[in-house]
This record gives structure tokens, C-alpha cells and sequence, in this order.
């Protein structure tokens, strides 16, 4: 017969040592990492860092963006095209304003034209025309032929010589006042035409002043001549007695 009692197994309970890790720890991590999954990480990686969520953005933030950056294109286009407009308006307006250099230019051919008619009308009253020397030839005939049939010497001057010298007279005076009136014309048109930012060329002053003492001077000679101012007409003497 056995007396020696008998003895009972335990399961070890012994600690591991120190810096190792005990594999139903590890196992039960294991577990939680995998029902928590990846979500809960990225969440708190996302909570942790808010500047990561600002720099990713969401896609209504970027069509925002977008948008305001056409909003931004199209006030500039907007502006620019509105700027040239007013440009362009400027520069009509100033173009309106400035005068025509062909009308301008016609405007001093016109005057200078006629002032030089004006110093020639002067000339031709002063020396007599072709037309005047014609008039008074006829004057000279219709005077002969009124006093063929007898007349007395008066009668003839009168009729021969002093019809034919106031109609000389008379045709100087009329290109004597047209040279006035045409040289008054070119001074004092400036005054009463179209304003011109150009004065009038000191040359056609000059001779449309011309024109005007000229036709003067015509006009005094030629009221001289007509009323016998100057030289009396001929007088026929007393016959003498017998």
C-alpha cells in the first residue's frame, strides 16, 4: 500500500520577464485595432490636424473659387472694354473738334484769291479798261453823228468829247467800287464766318488792304472826272464880230 499522498498539476503562473510581451495582450490589440478599422484613425488624424481639411478643400468650395475667378475675368474684360470706349468717344469728340485741314486750306485759297481781284479791280480803275476806252468811242460816234446836220461848238464839245469822257469816267468808277467792296469782303469776313483756330495769312490782309485803298482812290478819281472836278470841259470862244 502506497502512503505517499498524491500531488496536483498547476498551470504555471510564472511572470514573464521584463521587454516581452505577453501574446494574449497582443492577440486582444489585434482584435480592437480591427473593429475600430481605419476610419477612427483617419477621423483623428483629421480632428487633430484642421489645417489638413482646409488644404484638401471640398468640391463646392473649389467651384466657388472657380466662379469667383470668372466673376473676377469678366469685370476686368468689363472695365477694359468700357475704358476703350470712352477712349474712342474722347477721341471722336476731339476729331469732331478739330477743324477740316482741306476745308481750312480752301478757306485761305478762297480769300487769298479774292483779295488779289480785288488789288487788280483797283489797278484797272485807276490806268481804265479796254471797256471804258470801247464806251467812249461809241459815245465819240453817236456825238458826231448828232451834230453832222450843224450844231454849235458848244454843242459839239458837249456831244463829241465831254459824253465820251464822263463815260470813261463812269466805267473806272464801277471797277473802282468793285475793288472796294471785294477787298472790305476778305477783311471782314473772319468776323462774320465760321471760327477758324487759324488766323487769317498776314499776306492776304495785305493785299486785300491794297485792293481797298486802291478802289478808294479809283472812286474819287473817277466822281472827279465825271462832275468835271478836276479839268472843266472846253469852251468854245466868242466869234468875233464883223
Amino acid at each position: 500500500m502506497n502512503t505517499t499522498p498524491s500531488r496536483t498539476t498547476t498551470p504555471s503562473t510564472t511572470t514573464p520577464p521584463a521587454g516581452t510581451t505577453d501574446p494574449a495582450e497582443g492577440t486582444a490589440d489585434a482584435v480592437t485595432e480591427d473593429v475600430t478599422g481605419p476610419d477612427t484613425t483617419s477621423q483623428d488624424a483629421t480632428a487633430k490636424d484642421p489645417l489638413a481639411k482646409d488644404a484638401t478643400g471640398t468640391p463646392s468650395d473649389a467651384a466657388d473659387a472657380t466662379t469667383a475667378s470668372d466673376d473676377t475675368a469678366d469685370g476686368t474684360d468689363r472695365a477694359d472694354r468700357t475704358a476703350e470706349a470712352e477712349v474712342e468717344a474722347d477721341d471722336a469728340d476731339d476729331e469732331d473738334l478739330e477743324p477740316d485741314p482741306f476745308t481750312e486750306a480752301r478757306r485761305g485759297v478762297g480769300a487769298g484769291a479774292a483779295a488779289v481781284v480785288s488789288a487788280a479791280l483797283g489797278v484797272v480803275a485807276l490806268t481804265g479798261a479796254w471797256t471804258g476806252r470801247v464806251a467812249a468811242e461809241r459815245e465819240t460816234l453817236i456825238g458826231q453823228i448828232k451834230t453832222s446836220g450843224g450844231g454849235s461848238a458848244a454843242q459839239q464839245i458837249s456831244e463829241i468829247y465831254g459824253d465820251a469822257w464822263h463815260t470813261t469816267a463812269l466805267v473806272n468808277g464801277v471797277f473802282a467800287v468793285l475793288a472796294l467792296l471785294v477787298g472790305v469782303f476778305v477783311l471782314v469776313r473772319p468776323a462774320f464766318g465760321v471760327p477758324s483756330e487759324k488766323p487769317q495769312p498776314a499776306w492776304v490782309r495785305a493785299v486785300a488792304l491794297a485792293g481797298v485803298a486802291l478802289g478808294a482812290l479809283g472812286v474819287l478819281i473817277s466822281v472827279g472826272m465825271y462832275f468835271d472836278l478836276f479839268v472843266a470841259l472846253p469852251t468854245a470862244g466868242t466869234p468875233a464880230a464883223g
